[in-house]
């Protein structure tokens, strides 16, 4: 890595972190949930997970966790399982209303914010496509 390329994340991490608090009113909004239990349900979206797991993976303590899934439970979201292969694990699940939720918060599209008006059609296309790659070269990483 570069110092360049470190100052290009630096800005993009910049322009992400100044605009995600509006991005999470939004779908909080839109779904009616706090942000925190809607970060649980996006967790769940793959498969059941431990509390800990959970925890892990929403990146909260497992106090807050246990307070979200019992909120989560109590509206019918997510419920708790023994998990078939061990006895003693509680899995989370989401419900068959906790995946309509997670299709709602799917439905509530990001709108750029607007230092991006700065950009013409062929900038964003071009921003498009490294963003592409660099998406791409974080799946290999992540395989």
């Amino acid at each position: 890595m570069t110092d360049r390329t470190d100052e290009v994340w630096a800005s993009m991490l910049d322009i992400v972190t100044h605009n995600l608090e509006d991005w999470r009113s939004v779908v909080s909004e839109a779904v009616g949930l706090p942000f925190s239990r809607v970060r649980v349900i996006r967790r769940l979206s793959a498969a059941p997970l431990t509390m800990g797991g959970l925890a892990d993976a929403a990146g909260m303590d497992a106090p807050a966790a246990s307070v979200a899934v019992n909120d989560l439970e109590r509206r019918g979201l997510v419920v708790r399982a023994t998990d078939p292969s061990n006895r003693r694990v509680r899995m989370v699940a989401l419900t068959a209303e906790g995946r309509e939720m997670l299709d709602r918060v799917h439905a509530v599209r990001p709108v750029a914010p607007p230092e991006f008006t700065v950009l013409g059609s062929a900038e964003l296309e071009v921003l498009a496509g490294i963003l592409s790659r660099v998406e791409d070269a974080a799946e290999l990483t992540r395989a």
